[in-house]
């Protein structure tokens, strides 16, 4: 089966785009993607996009960049994972010739725009029974989760913090990372206290910005000349849509499915990956994560991360752009995995910063309240 090849990527300016919608944020990640792979406009026949504020964000997408009618277009709206369920659909339809070039795109003003909802009136059938009884989310429903693998398995808020010390040493290097001072365990603890066991720098950011990844087709890669990192594993699953209260186990997620799914249609083993980008919307999510993906036993993902395992140097790279603790936060945050995965895989880094002679990449998406999974094997083939 052709396997797509990640042809360009790009973010839009981050952090604070005031005078920005979402739709200009993706778009200009999108012009800025093409431009990364050599490509323009004229060549796009397809466009795949998640999030956004309006009502079918992918058309609105399409008609505002001018596209001359994509022959492939997808919407579904999965979360923070819905980025690497598209590259499934994306290698389903290359494979039936139905498309060349492919944007998937992002875009956000989390930070400047209207905000959340906070109000008690909801018409949700879940959230009628959640919210007025206090419990705002996202905070709120991953610390319950957090603290039912504290109790299972003994994780302490030491452990946790380590996750964010250990991506700040990332974002240290990430000239483009909102937050890039060091920081220790001791100051993850004592920062501000947000949802227990949670404090300020267990959360991830709050920020605006777009990313695009451009996916091309095996022929459209060799006439383009670009690395070919390919995507050579795709799985998605849900466990849940309404409250976290609904989730089957609250310490297992469903990466415990997409991984060795996406693992085995790679033909690779954890030995294999070079990199990993997981999804860190909190620090739980991404610990969780890696024990879900089996980087480590159920219950062992807080001895993993201890004495920087994922940090510069360390045995597992993770998200090395500085993740959604310190790097950028717009909403969705799977689109951003993805680019820095193949970034690493195409060697665009110097010194400390790039893994050195990376080849496999891994890049996992959380949507929702630990609701939806994705899982992409990224290779650099040779």
């Amino acid at each position: 089966m052709s396997e797509p090849i990640v042809a360009g990527v790009a973010e839009s300016d981050l952090i604070e785009t005031p005078d920005r919608s979402w739709l200009d944020n993706a778009a200009i990640a999108t012009v800025r993607a093409l431009e990364d792979a050599d490509l323009t406009l004229e060549e796009v026949d397809g466009v795949a996009v998640a999030g956004g504020d309006d009502y079918m964000p992918a058309l609105l997408l399409s008609e505002y960049l001018d596209l001359d009618e994509p022959s492939f277009l997808e919407g579904t709206e999965i979360g923070g994972s819905s980025f690497e369920h598209f590259c499934g659909h994306v290698a389903d339809a290359m494979a039936r010739d139905r498309a060349d070039v492919v944007v998937i795109a992002y875009g956000s003003t989390s930070r400047t725009g209207s905000g959340r909802d906070r109000s008690l009136e909801v018409d949700h059938p879940v959230e009628s029974f959640v919210r007025p009884t206090g419990l705002f989310r996202p905070p709120g429903a991953y610390a319950m989760a957090a603290r039912r693998h504290m109790h299972e398995y003994g994780t302490t808020e030491e452990q946790l913090a380590e996750v964010a010390v250990s991506t700040r040493e990332w974002a240290a290097l990430n000239p483009k990372a909102e937050h890039r001072d060091p920081i220790t365990v001791d100051d993850v603890l004592d920062s501000r206290p947000i949802a227990e066991p949670f404090n300020m720098y267990d959360c991830c950011l709050v920020s605006d910005g777009g990313g695009a990844v451009v996916l091309v087709s095996e022929e459209k890669a060799r006439e383009l000349g670009v690395p070919e990192i390919s995507v050579a594993g795709v799985a998605s699953t849900t466990t849940h849509r309404g409250d976290v209260s609904e989730m089957p186990d609250m310490t297992t997620t469903g990466a415990a499915v997409t991984g060795p799914k996406a693992f085995k249609q790679a033909g690779i083993t954890h030995d294999d990956v070079d990199v990993a980008q997981l999804y860190d919307s909190f620090t739980y999510t991404a610990l969780v994560t890696l024990e879900d993906l089996g980087f480590c036993e159920k219950g062992e993902g807080g001895q993993f991360v201890e004495d920087g395992a994922t940090a510069p140097g360390g045995e597992l790279p993770m998200n090395t752009q500085g993740g959604g603790l310190s790097y950028c936060h717009p909403g969705h945050f799977g689109v951003f995995v993805l680019i820095e995965a193949a970034r690493q895989l195409r060697g665009d880094y110097t010194g400390q910063r790039q893994v050195d002679g990376a080849e496999v990449a891994v890049a996992h998406g959380t949507g929702g309240l630990l609701s939806s999974s994705s899982t992409v094997v990224l290779r650099r083939e040779a």
